[in-house]
């Protein structure tokens, strides 16, 4: 590397103090401050020296282990198989010295199996006679964190296994991107500071000390290795996939097997070109030696196996201008700062905005309007600013303050101590019950067709409704409805007749539309059920609460709050003067229970049912929803653009239905 051994081992030192601080911030503190690709040029960095100079390789150097300490919070596991970490190459030619490296050792033909590299927390899975023991993260390789009640949170990890059997699986945990986009709208909502990346979000849902708030998080997991098993000889890698999917987990999917490694390159840069059709999201691609006992042969280093090693794809991020921030007005009342871009195309599509989240992220990354600024898109959904490209400023650039006042109404604008948040204190500021109206009539709330976010300016603009409830109302009011542009006398009918219908909605959609903050959807249905009407749900206290399964401390607090304000209490009153159905009659196993014993995978998208109202249909008369299909999923109800599960279907020959079969079958009249 052309240098002297004196620069040589003042810059190791450099190196190894600064991968340590990032080590301590990303497996410790959850609080990353770099890329992936960053660190991975410095460790990168590091690694060369060593290579150049071994003897200034030391016992305390980051190459020399496979990560940073157990967190303090959770009781430490220590792994009875390793986690060992992965080599890195980060580009064909790496990969290919890879193969000569395998091949030259072994010196007999390999199969590679290729699989997505997800971008998560990896955790081992422990099972005793086929039931869930323990689960802990990977920490450092060799001693995790226990974290097994979290763990036994998410739906996909099985509890029991469809054999008593001893067994140790790895797995990834991760965060869909659409389940990512949602919890960060609901963060932004409750005037929380939004997550960077799926990765830390499902980092941080895992490390939580309240079960209830990782319940309420969106997470999922593939297994990717089967790390031992008793009793049962397993010869590779596929095979033991395919045995642990006959078992009931979720495998990563999509998983090739090559001959050659020119094969395996075209497939990594298939997916590095096409990742955004997945709907998790990936940073690479994992290469692996199938059979066993050459993964013997190969045998492994102190903190990478020699059989396997990880495509890294490189992080794309583009050049552009700040023209100006503005400010956006959450349903809250949460005053976000939003950078208006020069547009730029990122992983194929426009960046025109990006968040900038609070006055504080502002500050921190010094960003000015006007300045040169480098964007990625975070979770390859969110555009994030990454830095200012300060040696591009001219002078003219301008600071950005945040407003006093709320852009919309003009209500005076607070930050709250301790928050990161800039709230509008107007409680009617038109933003705010804009979007609440919005969602208050939405598929998964109250369903009211024909109420889109254009007439419900409308409305509002002409005074004819102030609140969602005034909704209800709207019968008395039909001449001025029918004067609204694009609203004649049928329109009006229709509307009518929409918001009649939704009166009979039920408990469940009644409590998601009121908007309660940790209060999505299904935490609304397990509420209905448990409570039965709303003068049980909104005197309840946080103690009953949380005797129902799921609701953890935040969420029973967040209701109490919610009841506590007198006007959402007149709110509700109002619903019931208008005759909107305040109880939720209707439980799995009650009325008609045709469905009873049936498990559904739904999949796709629905006409005429989002795909929870579908499975509020299928649970009501007797039946069971699942994320995941299965030897023991009944029927698959697929609807546009099925993706995976319905391969899945199909391989393991589970009946597939369409929308039109699946309403014969409940027997709902159109």
């Amino acid at each position: 590397m052309a240098c002297s051994f004196e620069e040589a081992k003042r810059r190791a030192e450099e190196l190894r103090a600064e991968i340590e601080e990032h080590n301590h911030r990303y497996y410790v503190l959850d609080q990353p401050v770099i890329e992936d690709s960053e660190f991975d040029e410095l460790m990168k960095e590091l690694a060369s020296i060593e290579e150049e100079f071994p003897e200034l390789v030391t016992p305390y150097s980051p190459t020399q282990r496979v990560g940073g300490k157990a967190s303090e919070k959770f009781q430490k596991v220590v792994h009875s198989v390793p986690m060992l970490s992965l080599a890195n190459a980060f580009n064909e030619g790496e990969l290919r010295d890879f193969d000569r490296r395998v091949r030259g050792t072994l010196e007999q033909p390999v199969k590679y199996v290729v699989e997505f590299k997800i971008d998560g927390l990896s955790v081992a899975l422990q099972y005793r006679e086929g039931v869930f023991f323990r689960g802990a993260t990977r920490g450092d390789g060799t001693v995790g964190e226990d974290i097994t009640a979290n763990l036994r949170t998410i739906n996909t990890i099985p509890l029991r296994l469809r054999d008593k059997i001893d067994l140790e699986v790895r797995g990834e945990v991760f965060i869909s991107l659409k389940g990512f986009e949602e919890l960060n709208r609901r963060q932004e909502d409750r005037g929380l500071s939004a997550f960077a990346n799926p990765r830390n979000a499902a980092a941080g849902s895992l490390r939580q000390l309240d079960p209830g708030i990782t319940a309420a998080r969106p997470l999922d997991i593939f297994i990717f290795n089967l790390q031992y098993i008793e009793g049962k000889e397993v010869v590779s890698h596929v095979q033991g996939l395919e045995l642990l999917r006959e078992l009931g987990f979720k495998v990563s999917p999509d998983i090739r097997v090559f001959d050659s490694m020119e094969a395996v390159i075209e497939h990594c840069l298939y997916w590095q070109h096409h990742r955004d059709r997945l709907y998790f999201d990936i940073d690479g691609m994992v290469i692996k030696v199938d059979d066993f006992s050459q993964r013997e042969q190969l045998g492994a280093t102190s903190k990478n196996p020699r059989w396997a090693v990880a495509y890294k794809f490189p992080a794309e991020i583009k050049k552009t201008r700040i023209k100006d921030i503005i400010i956006q007005v959450g349903r809250t009342g949460a005053l976000t700062p939003t950078a208006l871009l020069e547009p730029v195309k990122i992983s194929g599509t426009t960046v025109s905005r990006a968040t900038l989240h609070n006055e504080d992220y502002i500050k921190q990354k010094d960003i000015c309007i006007g300045d040169s600024v480098l964007v990625k898109k975070a979770g390859e959904i969110i555009p994030e600013v990454v830095e200012v490209v300060k040696e591009d400023r001219s002078g003219e650039e301008k600071e950005f303050r945040m407003p006093s006042t709320c852009p919309v109404c003009g209500a005076g604008a607070v930050r709250l101590e301790g928050e990161a948040v800039t709230r509008c204190t107007g409680i009617a500021c038109p933003a705010r019950t804009t979007r609440s109206i919005i969602h208050f009539v939405s598929r998964d709330a109250m369903d009211i067709s024909g109420l889109g976010p254009a007439i419900v300016e409308q409305l509002l603009a002409a005074g004819i409704i102030k609140d969602a409830a005034d909704i209800y109302y709207l019968e008395d009011r039909r001449e001025e409805l029918a004067g609204l542009e694009r609203m004649g006398e049928k329109s009006v009918d229709n509307l009518l007749k929409a918001v009649g219908a939704s009166k009979e909605r039920g408990l469940a959609r009644v409590i998601t539309a009121l908007g309660i903050p940790f209060i999505g959807s299904r935490a609304a249905s397990l509420l209905a059920r448990h409570f039965g009407s709303m003068d049980r749900f909104s005197t309840a206290t946080v103690e009953e609460l949380m005797e129902v399964p799921e609701i953890g401390v935040k969420m029973a607090e967040s209701v109490r709050i919610f009841f506590g304000q007198a006007q959402n209490r007149e709110f509700v009153e109002k619903l019931r003067r208008a005759g909107v159905k305040l109880v939720e009659e209707d439980s799995p196993g009650d009325g008609s229970a045709e469905l009873e014993g049936l498990t559904f995978v739904i999949t796709g998208t629905l006409e005429n049912y989002s795909r929870s109202q579908a499975g509020e249909l299928i649970e009501k008369m007797g039946g069971r929803v699942s994320s995941s299909v299965s030897r023991k999923t009944n029927y698959v109800l697929a609807g546009e653009n099925p993706g995976s599960k319905l391969d899945r279907a199909r391989q393991l020959g589970v009946k597939v239905i369409n929308e039109e079969e699946f309403e014969a079958m409940i027997n709902l009249q159109k």
